[in-house]
C-alpha cells in the first residue's frame, strides 16, 4: 500500500505504551486464572478478534497452530480462497487447503472470513492469458466471473461468516479515477464496467443469502491524509444500498506505517459514517510496519518505532471498539516471520503481534489491555448476517 509521506514516527502518546509484555492476571471465583487470550477479552464486548492464516502451516507447525487456535475467534484465508488457488486450471478446483481451514475453524469455535471473490490480483493465468490474447471475450469473462463467484460461495455455503466480495477497486491518489472514483485501470472495471460490482454482490447473495457481504479496501478511512477515497467509496456504497444491492458492510484493511503517522480521529469518524449508512464495518487486514535491520530478525532501526508500532495498532483497535457496528478486528498474519511486509516494502517489517520467533511483542499486551479496559462497555453487532 502506498501512503502520502507525513512526519516521522508518531511519538505523542506513544511513551505510554509498555515495552515489556505484561500479563493480565485475573482470577475466577474458583481461583483458576481467567482466559486472557485476545479472543476471550474481545468477546466481553461482543467483538471477534482474528488473524489471516497460512493454511499450509496449520498442523505442520504446532506453535503456529496453537496460537491461531487459542488467541483468535475469527480466521481469514490469507491465500487459500483466492481464485488462483481455488481454480488453477479452468474447471479444475482445488478446495483442500480452504476446506482444511474451515474444518479447523469449526473445531476451534471460530468464524471464517472468506477472502476474496473479485480482485485484480491472484487471478489464474489461464484467465488473464485468455483475456490478453482475445480467446476470452468480455462477454465470456463476465460469465466466467459469475460462475466463479457462484461456485465458490456455494461450495462454502453456511460456513463463511463474512465474504470480501469485491477487493480494492477504487482509485488511490496515484491512480486514474473514473468519475465515480473507481480505478479506471482495474482489470474488472476496465473489461466489465462499474456495474460489475453490484452484479458480484447479487451473485454472492444468491449463492448464500446468510453470509455477510463486504466491500474491502485500504486508504478508505483517510490513511493517505485525505478523505477523497473514503468519499468515493461512501457515495458509491450509499448509491448501491439505495438500489437494493445486497452489500452488508465495509472492510477497512488498516495497513499502517509508522513513518507516516495516523489520524485516529478521522479513521474513527469514517468508520462511524459507514456504520451510519446501516452497514457493518470490520478491520480486516491490520498491521503496522516500520523500518527494520533485516528481514530475518526484523528489529526496528528507530527506537521510537518500538513505541509507535503498538501505539498505532492500539488506535486501530480503539476506533473499532468505539463504533458499535464494528464486528471484527483482524491482524493480517500471525507473526513477523510469515508476514507479507518484508517482501513488499523493502527494508520494512515488524508489523504483527508476534515476532519472528512466534513470541508475543509489546503490541500484544497493549491490545490485551485495551480489550480488558473496554470489556462490557459496548456491545458490537450480532454475529449472524441479515440481523
Amino acid at each position: 500500500m502506498k501512503l502520502r509521506r507525513r512526519s516521522a514516527v508518531v511519538a505523542a502518546g506513544a511513551a505510554a505504551v509498555m515495552l515489556v509484555p505484561a500479563a493480565i492476571a485475573v482470577a475466577h471465583g474458583d481461583g483458576k486464572p481467567a482466559d486472557t487470550s485476545l479472543r476471550a477479552l474481545a468477546s466481553k464486548q461482543g467483538l471477534r478478534f482474528g488473524t489471516a492464516v497460512d493454511a499450509s502451516r496449520l498442523g505442520s507447525n504446532k506453535a503456529y497452530t496453537d496460537v491461531v487456535a487459542k488467541q483468535f475467534s475469527v480466521v481469514t484465508a490469507e491465500n487459500a480462497m483466492k481464485w488462483d488457488a481455488i481454480e488453477p486450471s479452468q474447471g479444475v478446483y482445488n478446495w483442500k487447503a480452504a476446506d482444511d481451514l474451515v474444518a479447523f475453524a469449526q473445531k476451534n469455535g471460530q468464524e471464517v472470513r472468506g477472502h476474496t471473490l473479485m480482485w485484480h490480483n491472484q487471478i489464474p493465468s489461464w484467465l488473464t492469458t485468455g483475456v490478453s490474447n482475445g480467446t476470452i471475450s468480455d462477454a465470456q469473462l463476465r460469465e466466467i466471473l459469475h460462475k466463479h463467484v457462484t461456485d465458490e460461495v456455494t461450495h462454502f455455503k453456511g460456513k463463511i461468516w463474512q465474504w470480501d466480495v469485491v477487493n480494492e477497486t477504487f482509485a488511490n491518489s496515484w491512480e486514474t479515477p473514473q468519475p465515480d472514483g473507481l480505478n479506471a485501470d482495474d482489470f474488472w472495471v476496465k473489461h466489465l464496467g462499474s456495474g460489475v460490482l453490484a452484479d458480484v454482490f447479487r451473485w454472492a447473495h444468491q449463492a448464500d443469502p446468510k453470509a455477510l457481504l463486504m466491500y474491502n479496501d485500504y486508504n478508505i478511512t483517510g490513511e493517505d491524509g485525505t478523505n477523497v477515497k473514503f468519499q468515493a467509496v461512501y457515495d458509491f456504497v450509499k448509491k448501491m444500498r439505495a438500489q437494493g444491492v445486497p452489500i452488508d458492510g465495509i472492510g477497512e484493511q488498516g495497513h499502517l506505517d509508522t513513518q507516516y503517522g495516523f489520524d485516529a480521529q478521522r479513521y474513527q469518524g469514517d468508520l462511524q459514517a459507514y456504520a451510519d449508512l446501516g452497514l457493518k464495518v470490520a478491520i480486516t487486514e491490520a498491521d503496522v510496519r516500520t523500518f527494520v535491520d533485516d528481514p530475518a530478525t526484523q528489529v526496528p532501526t528507530d527506537s521510537l518505532a518500538q513505541f509507535a508500532q503498538p501505539y498505532e495498532f492500539s488506535e486501530l483497535l480503539k476506533g473499532c471498539e468505539l463504533v458499535s457496528q464494528c464486528i471484527s478486528f483482524t491482524a493480517w498474519g500471525v507473526y513477523d516471520g510469515d508476514s507479507w511486509i518484508p517482501g513488499t516494502f523493502s527494508g520494512e517489517g515488524y508489523g504483527l503481534l508476534y515476532d519472528v520467533n512466534l513470541k508475543p511483542k509489546p503490541v500484544y499486551s497493549t491490545l490485551q489491555q485495551d480489550l480488558q479496559a473496554a470489556a462490557g462497555t459496548k456491545k458490537h453487532g450480532p454475529v449472524g448476517s441479515g440481523e
